[in-house]
């Protein structure tokens, strides 16, 4: 997530990157990716595509980009995309 977030120059905002190796959170919000799809794209275990603004501690608007045929929401992942995000807030 350094990485990530480095070549994204996010440094020094508001933004934070976090990792979910083990999956815990993606159980716990109810985001775990549990489509049978291909094997080959390495589905299970993912965190489905999906963002949440908190304001202090408070959820305020949560998305998900997933649908049929695509859970993992590649084909259009505009709901979790800024743009829609500052629309939502």
């Amino acid at each position: 997530m350094q990485a990530w977030s480095s070549d994204q120059k996010i440094g020094g905002t508001f933004i934070n990157m976090m990792g979910d190796p083990s999956g815990e959170l993606a159980a716990a919000l109810d985001m775990e990716m549990t489509d049978a799809g291909p094997p080959s794209v390495g589905i299970i275990g993912r965190s489905k595509r999906h963002a949440i603004v908190v304001d202090n501690g408070e959820v305020t608007f949560v998305a998900v980009s997933e649908g049929e045929g695509d859970p993992a929401g590649d084909s259009d992942p505009s709901a979790t995309l800024a743009e829609a995000l500052l629309k939502a807030v």
